[in-house]
Protein backbone atom coordinates (compact mmCIF):
# COMPACT_ATOMS: atom_id res chain seq x y z
CA UNK A 1 0.00 0.00 0.00
CA UNK A 2 1.49 3.08 -0.96
CA UNK A 3 1.71 6.22 1.23
CA UNK A 4 -0.58 8.11 -1.30
CA UNK A 5 -3.03 5.26 -1.19
CA UNK A 6 -3.29 5.13 2.79
CA UNK A 7 -3.65 8.45 3.45
CA UNK A 8 -6.99 8.99 1.15
CA UNK A 9 -7.74 5.68 2.55
CA UNK A 10 -8.28 6.85 5.70
CA UNK A 11 -10.84 9.65 5.08
CA UNK A 12 -12.98 7.48 2.10
CA UNK A 13 -13.56 4.35 4.42
CA UNK A 14 -14.79 6.51 6.92
CA UNK A 15 -16.85 8.45 4.22
CA UNK A 16 -18.22 5.48 3.17
CA UNK A 17 -19.53 4.35 6.36
CA UNK A 18 -21.20 7.62 6.48
CA UNK A 19 -23.03 7.34 3.44
CA UNK A 20 -24.22 3.63 4.96
CA UNK A 21 -25.06 5.13 8.35
CA UNK A 22 -27.80 7.32 6.32
CA UNK A 23 -29.09 4.68 4.71
CA UNK A 24 -31.08 2.71 7.29
CA UNK A 25 -33.32 4.27 10.26
CA UNK A 26 -33.96 0.75 12.09
CA UNK A 27 -33.72 1.27 16.26
CA UNK A 28 -30.74 -1.51 15.77
CA UNK A 29 -29.07 -1.10 12.45
CA UNK A 30 -26.16 -4.00 12.36
CA UNK A 31 -25.04 -3.75 9.51
CA UNK A 32 -24.53 0.13 9.98
CA UNK A 33 -23.13 -0.19 13.54
CA UNK A 34 -20.88 -2.92 11.64
CA UNK A 35 -19.64 -1.27 8.51
CA UNK A 36 -18.82 1.77 10.60
CA UNK A 37 -16.67 0.32 13.20
CA UNK A 38 -14.29 -1.93 10.33
CA UNK A 39 -14.46 1.55 8.78
CA UNK A 40 -12.92 3.30 11.51
CA UNK A 41 -10.44 0.50 12.24
CA UNK A 42 -9.48 0.33 8.74
CA UNK A 43 -8.61 3.70 9.27
CA UNK A 44 -6.14 3.30 11.89
CA UNK A 45 -4.57 1.05 10.22
CA UNK A 46 -4.19 3.59 7.21
CA UNK A 47 -2.77 6.01 9.63
CA UNK A 48 -0.46 3.54 11.20
CA UNK A 49 0.99 2.78 7.45
CA UNK A 50 1.33 6.35 6.46
CA UNK A 51 3.37 6.86 9.96
CA UNK A 52 5.36 4.08 9.08
CA UNK A 53 5.96 5.78 5.60
CA UNK A 54 7.28 8.97 6.91
CA UNK A 55 9.51 7.44 8.87
CA UNK A 56 11.26 5.36 6.14
CA UNK A 57 10.94 7.49 3.34
CA UNK A 58 10.21 11.04 4.89
CA UNK A 59 7.91 13.54 4.56
CA UNK A 60 6.33 14.27 1.38
CA UNK A 61 2.93 15.97 -0.71
CA UNK A 62 0.42 14.22 -2.71
CA UNK A 63 -1.66 16.28 -5.41
CA UNK A 64 -5.11 15.19 -7.06
CA UNK A 65 -7.54 16.28 -9.10
CA UNK A 66 -7.34 20.06 -9.97
CA UNK A 67 -4.34 22.39 -9.41
CA UNK A 68 -1.24 22.85 -6.75
CA UNK A 69 -3.23 25.32 -5.35
CA UNK A 70 -6.90 24.58 -5.58
CA UNK A 71 -7.45 21.23 -5.78
CA UNK A 72 -7.40 18.13 -3.79
CA UNK A 73 -4.48 17.34 -1.72
CA UNK A 74 -3.00 15.87 1.15
CA UNK A 75 0.65 16.53 3.17
CA UNK A 76 2.46 14.10 5.55
CA UNK A 77 4.57 15.16 8.04
CA UNK A 78 5.33 15.00 11.74
CA UNK A 79 2.04 16.62 12.30
CA UNK A 80 -0.57 15.42 10.00
CA UNK A 81 0.77 11.66 11.36
CA UNK A 82 0.81 12.65 14.39
CA UNK A 83 -3.12 13.69 14.20
CA UNK A 84 -4.08 10.83 12.12
CA UNK A 85 -2.98 8.23 14.48
CA UNK A 86 -4.73 10.57 17.16
CA UNK A 87 -8.19 11.14 14.92
CA UNK A 88 -8.57 7.70 13.51
CA UNK A 89 -7.68 5.96 17.05
CA UNK A 90 -10.04 7.72 18.89
CA UNK A 91 -12.46 7.28 16.44
CA UNK A 92 -12.51 3.92 16.17
CA UNK A 93 -12.81 3.57 20.04
CA UNK A 94 -16.13 5.99 19.48
CA UNK A 95 -17.29 4.03 16.89
CA UNK A 96 -17.08 0.85 19.00
CA UNK A 97 -18.74 2.41 22.37
CA UNK A 98 -21.22 4.01 20.46
CA UNK A 99 -22.59 0.50 18.50
CA UNK A 100 -23.51 -0.47 22.34
CA UNK A 101 -24.60 3.12 24.05
CA UNK A 102 -26.80 3.59 21.43
CA UNK A 103 -27.73 0.01 20.74
CA UNK A 104 -31.73 0.20 20.13
CA UNK A 105 -31.96 4.24 20.33
CA UNK A 106 -33.77 5.64 17.49
CA UNK A 107 -31.73 7.69 14.27
CA UNK A 108 -28.79 5.45 15.39
CA UNK A 109 -28.36 4.74 11.51
CA UNK A 110 -28.16 8.94 11.14
CA UNK A 111 -25.77 9.73 14.16
CA UNK A 112 -23.44 7.07 12.93
CA UNK A 113 -23.73 8.77 9.70
CA UNK A 114 -22.53 12.32 10.89
CA UNK A 115 -20.02 10.87 13.86
CA UNK A 116 -18.49 9.07 10.79
CA UNK A 117 -18.58 12.21 8.53
CA UNK A 118 -17.12 14.36 11.60
CA UNK A 119 -14.06 12.18 11.79
CA UNK A 120 -14.03 12.50 7.34
CA UNK A 121 -13.27 16.02 7.68
CA UNK A 122 -11.33 15.99 10.57
CA UNK A 123 -9.02 14.15 8.22
CA UNK A 124 -9.32 16.03 5.92
CA UNK A 125 -8.58 18.87 7.58
CA UNK A 126 -5.02 17.31 9.19
CA UNK A 127 -3.72 16.03 5.93
CA UNK A 128 -4.79 19.33 4.21
CA UNK A 129 -2.15 20.17 1.53
CA UNK A 130 -3.57 23.81 0.36
CA UNK A 131 -5.82 26.60 1.98
CA UNK A 132 -8.61 25.47 0.23
CA UNK A 133 -9.03 22.02 0.89
CA UNK A 134 -8.05 23.05 4.86
CA UNK A 135 -10.98 25.77 5.16
CA UNK A 136 -13.79 23.56 3.57
CA UNK A 137 -12.53 20.75 6.00
CA UNK A 138 -12.61 23.28 8.69
CA UNK A 139 -16.09 24.35 7.85
CA UNK A 140 -17.33 20.49 7.26
CA UNK A 141 -15.92 19.50 10.39
CA UNK A 142 -17.99 22.53 12.08
CA UNK A 143 -21.25 21.62 10.00
CA UNK A 144 -21.45 17.67 10.91
CA UNK A 145 -20.78 18.43 14.59
CA UNK A 146 -23.94 20.71 14.57
CA UNK A 147 -25.88 17.65 13.88
CA UNK A 148 -24.32 15.58 16.48
CA UNK A 149 -24.92 18.19 18.85
CA UNK A 150 -29.14 18.12 18.00
CA UNK A 151 -29.52 14.52 18.14
CA UNK A 152 -31.82 15.83 20.85
CA UNK A 153 -33.67 18.41 19.28
CA UNK A 154 -36.48 18.91 21.47
CA UNK A 155 -33.81 19.34 24.82
CA UNK A 156 -33.80 23.26 24.69
CA UNK A 157 -30.21 22.89 26.68
CA UNK A 158 -28.96 21.03 23.22
CA UNK A 159 -30.31 24.01 21.13
CA UNK A 160 -29.08 26.58 23.30
CA UNK A 161 -25.55 24.88 23.28
CA UNK A 162 -25.60 24.43 19.32
CA UNK A 163 -27.06 28.26 18.42
CA UNK A 164 -24.25 29.54 20.30
CA UNK A 165 -22.09 26.86 18.75
CA UNK A 166 -23.20 28.02 15.13
CA UNK A 167 -22.71 31.83 16.01
CA UNK A 168 -18.86 31.11 17.62
CA UNK A 169 -18.38 28.37 15.03
CA UNK A 170 -19.45 30.57 12.20
CA UNK A 171 -17.42 33.92 13.24
CA UNK A 172 -14.63 31.54 13.27
CA UNK A 173 -14.84 30.58 9.76
CA UNK A 174 -15.04 33.90 8.69
CA UNK A 175 -12.25 34.26 10.37
CA UNK A 176 -10.31 31.52 8.72
CA UNK A 177 -11.45 32.63 5.23
CA UNK A 178 -9.98 36.11 5.73
CA UNK A 179 -6.68 34.60 7.01
CA UNK A 180 -6.55 32.01 3.79
CA UNK A 181 -7.33 35.28 1.89
CA UNK A 182 -4.42 37.33 3.69
CA UNK A 183 -1.96 34.33 3.11
CA UNK A 184 -2.28 33.78 -1.15
CA UNK A 185 -2.50 37.67 -1.16
CA UNK A 186 0.80 37.64 0.60
CA UNK A 187 2.35 34.33 -0.94
CA UNK A 188 1.05 34.33 -4.12
CA UNK A 189 0.14 30.61 -3.59
CA UNK A 190 -2.60 27.93 -1.65
CA UNK A 191 -0.34 25.74 -1.07
CA UNK A 192 0.66 25.22 2.79
CA UNK A 193 3.88 23.88 2.14
CA UNK A 194 5.04 26.66 -0.16
CA UNK A 195 3.94 29.22 2.54
CA UNK A 196 5.26 27.54 5.48
CA UNK A 197 8.77 27.78 3.97
CA UNK A 198 8.34 31.52 2.80
CA UNK A 199 7.11 32.27 6.38
CA UNK A 200 10.09 30.52 7.61
CA UNK A 201 12.79 32.99 6.11
CA UNK A 202 10.64 35.72 6.87
CA UNK A 203 8.82 37.18 4.16
CA UNK A 204 4.91 37.95 4.20
CA UNK A 205 5.11 41.44 5.41
CA UNK A 206 2.43 43.13 7.37
CA UNK A 207 -0.38 40.81 5.35
CA UNK A 208 1.34 37.66 6.78
CA UNK A 209 0.76 39.76 10.33
CA UNK A 210 -2.78 40.46 9.74
CA UNK A 211 -3.18 36.60 8.78
CA UNK A 212 -1.44 35.62 11.76
CA UNK A 213 -4.07 38.12 13.60
CA UNK A 214 -7.50 36.12 11.74
CA UNK A 215 -5.74 32.41 12.38
CA UNK A 216 -5.89 33.27 16.06
CA UNK A 217 -9.03 34.21 16.39
CA UNK A 218 -10.37 31.72 14.59
CA UNK A 219 -8.43 29.22 17.02
CA UNK A 220 -9.47 30.69 19.75
CA UNK A 221 -13.19 30.59 18.77
CA UNK A 222 -12.93 27.05 17.60
CA UNK A 223 -11.51 25.99 20.99
CA UNK A 224 -13.76 27.37 23.28
CA UNK A 225 -11.63 30.05 24.73
CA UNK A 226 -13.00 33.09 27.29
CA UNK A 227 -15.60 34.68 26.24
CA UNK A 228 -17.02 31.91 23.77
CA UNK A 229 -16.28 28.75 25.42
CA UNK A 230 -20.33 28.76 27.01
CA UNK A 231 -21.38 26.23 24.27
CA UNK A 232 -19.09 23.75 25.15
CA UNK A 233 -20.08 23.45 28.70
CA UNK A 234 -23.52 22.86 27.92
CA UNK A 235 -22.51 19.85 25.40
CA UNK A 236 -23.28 17.22 27.96
CA UNK A 237 -27.35 17.38 26.62
CA UNK A 238 -25.73 15.12 23.35
CA UNK A 239 -24.73 11.38 23.70
CA UNK A 240 -21.34 10.51 25.56
CA UNK A 241 -19.93 9.37 22.19
CA UNK A 242 -20.02 13.00 21.06
CA UNK A 243 -18.45 14.50 24.24
CA UNK A 244 -15.70 11.95 23.66
CA UNK A 245 -15.74 13.06 20.07
CA UNK A 246 -14.56 16.63 20.56
CA UNK A 247 -11.09 15.05 21.60
CA UNK A 248 -10.51 13.66 18.41
CA UNK A 249 -9.16 16.60 16.00
CA UNK A 250 -12.48 18.82 16.74
CA UNK A 251 -12.38 21.02 19.56
CA UNK A 252 -8.30 20.89 19.70
CA UNK A 253 -8.39 22.20 15.89
CA UNK A 254 -7.60 25.80 17.15
CA UNK A 255 -4.60 23.98 18.53
CA UNK A 256 -3.71 21.49 15.45
CA UNK A 257 -4.18 25.36 13.09
CA UNK A 258 -1.92 27.38 14.96
CA UNK A 259 0.46 24.68 14.86
CA UNK A 260 0.45 24.03 11.47
CA UNK A 261 0.70 27.70 10.27
CA UNK A 262 3.53 28.50 13.18
CA UNK A 263 6.05 29.82 11.09
CA UNK A 264 3.33 32.21 10.14
CA UNK A 265 2.62 33.38 13.76
CA UNK A 266 5.91 33.36 14.70
CA UNK A 267 6.20 36.35 12.69
CA UNK A 268 3.35 38.55 14.36
CA UNK A 269 5.26 38.53 18.52
CA UNK A 270 1.71 40.98 19.48
CA UNK A 271 -0.87 38.26 18.04
CA UNK A 272 1.12 35.78 19.98
CA UNK A 273 1.19 38.12 23.11
CA UNK A 274 -2.21 38.33 22.81
CA UNK A 275 -2.87 34.06 22.74
CA UNK A 276 -0.95 34.13 25.93
CA UNK A 277 -2.96 36.69 27.52
CA UNK A 278 -6.35 35.01 26.44
CA UNK A 279 -4.96 31.39 26.66
CA UNK A 280 -3.48 31.82 30.37
CA UNK A 281 -6.87 33.42 31.06
CA UNK A 282 -8.75 30.53 30.10
CA UNK A 283 -6.96 28.16 31.69
CA UNK A 284 -7.04 29.55 35.05
CA UNK A 285 -10.47 30.45 34.90
CA UNK A 286 -11.75 27.14 33.60
CA UNK A 287 -9.67 25.09 36.33
CA UNK A 288 -11.04 27.41 39.02
CA UNK A 289 -14.90 27.21 37.73
CA UNK A 290 -14.45 23.27 37.44
CA UNK A 291 -13.61 22.77 41.46
CA UNK A 292 -17.20 24.02 41.61
CA UNK A 293 -19.04 21.82 39.47
CA UNK A 294 -20.97 18.80 41.14
CA UNK A 295 -21.46 16.81 37.70
CA UNK A 296 -18.98 14.42 36.40
CA UNK A 297 -19.42 15.27 32.95
CA UNK A 298 -19.94 19.34 33.63
CA UNK A 299 -16.70 18.94 35.77
CA UNK A 300 -15.04 17.26 32.89
CA UNK A 301 -16.16 19.93 30.21
CA UNK A 302 -15.06 22.98 32.36
CA UNK A 303 -11.70 21.07 32.57
CA UNK A 304 -11.57 20.66 28.70
CA UNK A 305 -12.38 24.75 28.38
CA UNK A 306 -9.03 25.12 30.67
CA UNK A 307 -6.77 22.54 28.88
CA UNK A 308 -7.64 24.41 25.57
CA UNK A 309 -6.55 27.39 27.02
CA UNK A 310 -3.06 26.18 28.53
CA UNK A 311 -2.52 25.01 24.74
CA UNK A 312 -3.36 27.90 23.54
CA UNK A 313 -0.78 29.95 26.33
CA UNK A 314 1.74 27.20 25.17
CA UNK A 315 1.36 28.52 21.33
CA UNK A 316 1.64 32.11 22.22
CA UNK A 317 4.87 31.08 24.44
CA UNK A 318 5.89 29.59 20.67
CA UNK A 319 6.35 26.11 22.03
CA UNK A 320 4.48 24.42 19.43
CA UNK A 321 6.12 21.28 20.00
CA UNK A 322 4.87 21.05 23.48
CA UNK A 323 1.47 22.18 22.04
CA UNK A 324 1.31 18.72 19.54
CA UNK A 325 2.40 16.67 22.68
CA UNK A 326 -0.57 18.65 25.28
CA UNK A 327 -2.95 17.96 22.47
CA UNK A 328 -2.53 14.58 22.00
CA UNK A 329 -2.04 13.77 25.87
CA UNK A 330 -4.97 15.36 26.79
CA UNK A 331 -6.77 14.06 24.05
CA UNK A 332 -6.50 10.30 24.94
CA UNK A 333 -6.93 11.49 28.42
CA UNK A 334 -10.30 13.54 28.43
CA UNK A 335 -11.74 10.97 25.64
CA UNK A 336 -11.15 8.44 28.10
CA UNK A 337 -12.76 10.01 30.86
CA UNK A 338 -15.44 10.92 29.28
CA UNK A 339 -16.33 7.25 27.76
CA UNK A 340 -15.49 6.21 31.97
CA UNK A 341 -18.01 9.23 32.94
CA UNK A 342 -20.91 6.54 33.68
CA UNK A 343 -18.71 4.58 36.60
CA UNK A 344 -17.05 7.18 38.11
CA UNK A 345 -19.37 7.97 40.35
CA UNK A 346 -19.57 4.58 41.84
CA UNK A 347 -15.95 4.42 42.15
CA UNK A 348 -15.02 7.72 43.92
CA UNK A 349 -18.10 6.20 46.20
CA UNK A 350 -16.37 2.45 46.53
CA UNK A 351 -12.95 4.34 48.02
CA UNK A 352 -12.19 3.72 51.61
CA UNK A 353 -10.55 6.47 53.27
CA UNK A 354 -7.97 5.08 55.90
CA UNK A 355 -8.03 7.75 58.13
CA UNK A 356 -8.95 11.68 58.54
CA UNK A 357 -8.42 13.69 56.22
CA UNK A 358 -4.73 15.73 55.47
CA UNK A 359 -6.23 19.39 55.56
CA UNK A 360 -2.09 21.24 55.02
CA UNK A 361 -1.63 24.03 56.76
CA UNK A 362 0.20 27.51 55.37
CA UNK A 363 3.28 26.08 56.54
CA UNK A 364 2.30 22.51 54.74
CA UNK A 365 1.75 24.51 51.57
CA UNK A 366 4.66 26.56 52.22
CA UNK A 367 7.09 23.44 51.97
CA UNK A 368 5.33 21.66 49.70
CA UNK A 369 6.56 24.28 46.88
CA UNK A 370 9.60 24.93 48.02
CA UNK A 371 10.13 21.21 47.99
CA UNK A 372 8.41 21.04 44.35
CA UNK A 373 10.16 23.68 42.96
CA UNK A 374 14.06 22.27 43.90
CA UNK A 375 13.18 18.78 42.72
CA UNK A 376 12.38 21.00 39.21
CA UNK A 377 15.54 22.94 39.66
CA UNK A 378 17.70 19.14 40.43
CA UNK A 379 15.77 16.90 37.60
CA UNK A 380 16.06 19.94 34.82
CA UNK A 381 20.24 20.24 35.82
CA UNK A 382 20.27 17.27 34.84
CA UNK A 383 18.60 17.31 31.62
CA UNK A 384 20.54 20.41 31.02
CA UNK A 385 18.76 23.49 31.91
CA UNK A 386 21.42 25.74 29.59
CA UNK A 387 19.80 24.30 26.61
CA UNK A 388 16.10 25.01 27.61
CA UNK A 389 14.32 28.30 26.20
CA UNK A 390 13.31 30.62 29.07
CA UNK A 391 9.54 29.75 27.98
CA UNK A 392 9.65 26.10 28.51
CA UNK A 393 12.01 26.09 31.90
CA UNK A 394 8.59 28.52 32.70
CA UNK A 395 6.35 26.08 31.42
CA UNK A 396 7.90 23.40 33.45
CA UNK A 397 7.80 25.59 36.85
CA UNK A 398 3.64 25.81 36.04
CA UNK A 399 3.81 22.18 35.82
CA UNK A 400 5.45 21.36 38.89
CA UNK A 401 2.79 23.95 40.66
CA UNK A 402 0.47 21.17 40.22
CA UNK A 403 2.36 18.57 41.49
CA UNK A 404 3.02 21.28 44.76
CA UNK A 405 -0.73 20.75 45.28
CA UNK A 406 -0.23 17.12 45.25
CA UNK A 407 2.67 17.69 47.98
CA UNK A 408 1.04 19.92 50.43
CA UNK A 409 -1.92 16.74 50.89
CA UNK A 410 1.29 14.81 51.61
CA UNK A 411 2.98 16.92 54.34
CA UNK A 412 0.05 17.75 56.16
CA UNK A 413 0.25 16.62 59.50
CA UNK A 414 -2.18 13.76 59.16
CA UNK A 415 -1.37 12.71 55.78
CA UNK A 416 0.33 9.01 56.25
CA UNK A 417 4.28 8.50 55.16
CA UNK A 418 3.42 6.56 52.51
CA UNK A 419 1.12 9.39 50.81
CA UNK A 420 4.31 11.61 51.83
CA UNK A 421 6.92 9.09 49.84
CA UNK A 422 4.52 9.01 47.11
CA UNK A 423 3.68 12.18 46.46
CA UNK A 424 7.36 12.84 46.05
CA UNK A 425 7.87 10.07 43.70
CA UNK A 426 5.20 12.08 41.96
CA UNK A 427 6.81 15.28 41.84
CA UNK A 428 10.47 13.97 40.69
CA UNK A 429 8.55 11.39 37.91
CA UNK A 430 7.03 14.41 36.45
CA UNK A 431 9.93 16.89 36.24
CA UNK A 432 11.31 13.83 34.75
CA UNK A 433 8.41 13.05 32.07
CA UNK A 434 8.60 16.66 31.31
CA UNK A 435 11.82 17.00 30.79
CA UNK A 436 11.86 13.99 28.22
CA UNK A 437 8.99 13.91 26.81
CA UNK A 438 9.61 17.72 25.99
CA UNK A 439 12.74 16.59 24.44
CA UNK A 440 11.12 13.87 22.35
CA UNK A 441 8.43 16.12 21.01
CA UNK A 442 11.54 18.68 19.61
CA UNK A 443 13.12 15.41 17.87
CA UNK A 444 9.82 14.13 16.36
CA UNK A 445 8.91 17.96 14.85
CA UNK A 446 12.69 18.93 13.46
CA UNK A 447 12.15 20.84 10.43
CA UNK A 448 8.43 20.59 10.68
CA UNK A 449 7.70 23.02 13.44
CA UNK A 450 10.18 26.37 14.25
CA UNK A 451 12.43 26.64 16.95
CA UNK A 452 11.06 28.67 20.23
CA UNK A 453 12.10 32.07 19.65
CA UNK A 454 14.02 34.48 22.25
CA UNK A 455 12.28 36.16 24.12
CA UNK A 456 11.82 40.14 24.15
CA UNK A 457 10.95 42.39 26.79
CA UNK A 458 7.36 41.92 26.11
CA UNK A 459 7.96 37.90 26.31
CA UNK A 460 9.70 38.32 29.54
CA UNK A 461 6.99 40.36 31.05
CA UNK A 462 4.32 37.42 29.71
CA UNK A 463 6.51 34.91 30.70
CA UNK A 464 6.72 36.31 34.74
CA UNK A 465 3.50 37.44 35.13
CA UNK A 466 2.09 33.77 34.00
CA UNK A 467 4.65 31.93 36.16
CA UNK A 468 3.22 34.26 39.37
CA UNK A 469 -0.51 33.91 38.34
CA UNK A 470 -0.27 30.43 38.04
CA UNK A 471 1.67 29.72 40.88
CA UNK A 472 -0.66 32.34 43.38
CA UNK A 473 -3.80 30.05 41.73
CA UNK A 474 -1.77 27.15 43.02
CA UNK A 475 -1.64 28.29 46.40
CA UNK A 476 -4.91 29.51 46.66
CA UNK A 477 -6.23 25.73 45.61
CA UNK A 478 -3.50 23.88 48.19
CA UNK A 479 -5.11 26.34 51.00
CA UNK A 480 -8.67 25.50 49.67
CA UNK A 481 -9.75 23.33 52.82
CA UNK A 482 -8.69 25.80 55.10
CA UNK A 483 -10.80 28.82 54.02
CA UNK A 484 -13.54 26.44 52.40
CA UNK A 485 -16.59 27.10 55.02
CA UNK A 486 -15.80 30.66 55.59
CA UNK A 487 -19.27 32.99 54.18
CA UNK A 488 -16.82 34.83 51.95
CA UNK A 489 -16.04 31.92 50.55
CA UNK A 490 -19.30 30.39 50.31
CA UNK A 491 -20.31 33.29 47.97
CA UNK A 492 -17.54 32.95 45.77
CA UNK A 493 -18.05 29.62 45.27
CA UNK A 494 -21.45 30.14 43.91
CA UNK A 495 -20.20 33.34 41.28
CA UNK A 496 -17.26 30.59 40.44
CA UNK A 497 -20.08 27.53 39.94
CA UNK A 498 -21.82 29.98 37.53
CA UNK A 499 -18.63 30.75 35.66
CA UNK A 500 -19.22 33.75 36.76
CA UNK A 501 -22.12 34.58 34.60
CA UNK A 502 -20.50 35.13 31.46
CA UNK A 503 -22.32 32.48 29.61
CA UNK A 504 -25.76 33.93 30.78
CA UNK A 505 -24.87 37.40 29.04
CA UNK A 506 -23.65 35.12 25.65
CA UNK A 507 -27.37 33.61 26.18
CA UNK A 508 -29.05 36.89 26.73
CA UNK A 509 -27.35 38.56 23.86
CA UNK A 510 -28.34 35.88 21.88
CA UNK A 511 -31.84 35.54 22.90
CA UNK A 512 -31.25 32.27 24.32
CA UNK A 513 -33.47 32.74 27.11
CA UNK A 514 -36.57 32.86 24.44
CA UNK A 515 -36.07 29.50 23.08
CA UNK A 516 -38.87 27.67 23.84
CA UNK A 517 -39.43 23.94 24.55
CA UNK A 518 -41.73 23.27 21.72
CA UNK A 519 -42.07 19.71 22.79
CA UNK A 520 -44.30 20.38 25.98
CA UNK A 521 -47.58 21.42 25.48
CA UNK A 522 -49.05 24.49 25.73
CA UNK A 523 -51.52 25.15 28.68
CA UNK A 524 -54.76 27.38 27.20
Amino acid sequence: MSIHFALLFAPASLLLAGIVGFMSDKRRPRLVAATAEVAALLAFAAAAVSAAGLIVSGQTQAYLPGSRDFGFSVRLDAVSAVMMLLVTFIGWVIVRYARTYLDGEARQGPFTGWLCLTLTAVLLLVTAGNLVQLVLAWIGTSLFLDRLLLFYPTRIAARRAARKKFVTARLGDVSLLGAAGLLVAAYGTADIATILTAARAGSGGTLATAAAGLLALAAVLKSAQFPAHGWLTEVMETPTPVSALLHAGVINAGGFLLIRFADVMLQAPGVLAALVVVGGFTALFGSLVMLTQPAVKTSLAWSTVAQMGFMIFECGLGLFPLALLHLVAHSLYKAHSFLASGGAVERVAAIRRPGPVAVPGAGAVGRAFLSALAIYVAVGSVFGFHEKSPQAIALGAILIFGVAYMLAQGFADAAPRALTRRTAVYAVATSAGYFALQAAAIRLTAGVLPATPHPGPLEWTLIVTAVVSFGLVAIVQAMFPLWAYHPAAAGLRVHLSNGFYANALFDRRLGGWSLADTSRPRSS
